[in-house]
């Protein structure tokens, strides 16, 4: 074949390829009836081979055994699959592999497929990671870092545990977007300044969004001290939630809030609310025009990690000399908002 003729035959094989991809239009997911968020600190799951771990409290908190991490993994899926969440956002996590693991096991014993977003981080003391699994709605997922210019500036302090996610769905002739942030922020009462300066990193990176009226969830283990409802002026719930800035239009909403005061615990041990699932304000009104998602309600669902009484202290001392059938699955109960498309 000559040249010419090859040239003209690639032309052709090109522009047919192009008028078939311009009549393949991919639509997003059909929107389900319903939208159920949770997010869920897993506590140290991390599988039982260290050789791939590197700090000594890593290795230390890996399950002991084979045995031991099974169980973990089994009773963890038992309780997603009451749950059936679409969208679960979970802390604590080791990497892809036991999150692979988890899904495996909710789909061969529940019948339920999950898929998993994951982008390692870099906490490197704990070796601790985020992911999200979702069963529909996920078109892409992403991490941020600082500029130079913002690291220098000392306002802010890098989310070392954090994934972005951004889902689609169908409804009503329209496309339905929503953002989502899963973080782990530093933990403990001492380390407020540093979560203060994440929550500002958080609210740069999310305003955008906010200012164009965009459904926006910022959920996780936020490690805060404030209870709900409670925001202390300048505090990092305070920030998070935008109550630092004069336009109270882009404010988030706690959904704890939207619990009796007595149901708000989502620490399994200390009477603390350390994770929350924080919603735009795009997601509390029902657009009349369209078919859009609002939320419904929210729960902490205890009843899914405790087994038998309470754990308390011993949980963290002597984890694995509880009985199976005593032994709390976390030291986190899921927290879960239910959104309708109407």
């Amino acid at each position: 074949m000559s040249f010419f003729w090859s040239k003209r035959f690639w032309t052709v094989a090109s522009l047919l390829l192009v008028a078939n991809l311009s009549l393949y239009v991919v639509n997003a997911d059909e929107a389900p009836s319903t939208v159920t968020v949770a997010t869920w600190n897993l506590e140290w799951y991390f599988d039982h081979l260290t050789g791939d771990n590197y700090s000594e409290l890593s290795k230390e908190q890996s399950a002991p055994s084979q045995e031991e991490y099974e169980w973990k993994r089994d009773r963890l899926a038992e309780s997603i699959a009451e749950m059936k969440p679409t969208i679960l956002a979970v802390q604590e996590i080791e990497n892809r592999k036991v999150m692979l693991d988890l899904t495996t096991q909710l789909r061969n014993v529940h019948g339920l497929n999950y898929r998993v977003a994951f982008i390692e981080g870099f906490d490197m003391a704990t070796e601790q990671d985020v992911a999200i699994l979702y069963r529909s709605g996920m078109v892409e997922f992403s991490r941020r870092e600082q500029s130079r210019e913002m690291f220098e500036s000392n306002e802010f302090y890098n989310l070392s545990k954090h994934i972005f996610a951004k889902f689609e769905w169908q409804a009503g002739g329209k496309t339905e977007s929503l953002y989502v942030l899963n973080v782990h922020l530093r933990a403990r009462a001492e380390q407020a300044e540093t979560r203060l300066k994440q929550a500002k990193l958080i609210r740069l990176w999310i305003q955008p969004w906010l200012d164009a009226g965009e459904n926006v969830i910022v959920m996780g283990d936020l490690n805060i001290e404030d209870l709900a409802g409670h925001a202390s002026p300048g505090s990092d719930l305070a920030e998070l939630l935008g109550q630092n800035t004069p336009n109270p239009d882009d404010d988030l909403y706690d959904v704890l809030e939207s619990l009796p005061e007595e149901e708000r615990r989502t620490h399994v041990i200390l009477d603390k609310q350390f994770d929350r699932i924080l919603v735009s304000p795009s997601l509390l009104r029902d657009e009349p025009d369209r078919k859009d998602l609002v939320f419904k309600s929210a729960a902490v669902r205890e009843d899914l990690v405790i087994r038998g009484s309470r754990d308390g202290q011993e949980h963290w001392d002597s984890l694995y000399s509880i009985p199976r059938d005593e032994r709390d699955l976390s030291d986190h109960s899921p927290l879960i908002a239910i959104f309708e498309f109407k």
